[in-house]
C-alpha cells in the first residue's frame, strides 16, 4: 500500500484513493484491491475545485456506480 493512499470512507473495505500533484494540478485515482493480486482502477480525474481537499460528491457518486458494476461483474 503506497504511503499516500487512504481509504475512501463509505465505499467499503479495499476502496482506496490516491491524491497526486503534478505541475501544480491535483489529480485523484480511486482503485479497489481484490484477492488474487488484481488491482481494479475504478476512476481517475483531475480535481478542479480550489476550495477544500474533499473529493467532489459527483465524483464519489460515479465511483459508487462503477464499483457496483465491478462487483456485479466479478460475482
Amino acid at each position: 500500500m503506497p504511503d499516500l493512499a487512504k481509504p475512501l470512507s463509505g465505499l467499503g473495505a479495499g476502496v482506496v484513493e490516491l491524491a497526486l500533484r503534478h505541475r501544480g494540478d491535483a489529480f485523484r485515482l480511486v482503485y479497489a484491491l481484490r484477492i488474487d493480486t488484481e488491482i481494479w482502477v475504478i476512476h481517475a480525474f483531475q480535481k478542479k475545485s480550489k476550495s477544500g481537499i474533499a473529493t467532489p460528491k459527483q465524483e464519489i457518486e460515479l465511483v459508487r456506480q462503477r464499483l457496483k458494476r465491478l462487483q456485479e461483474m466479478l460475482s
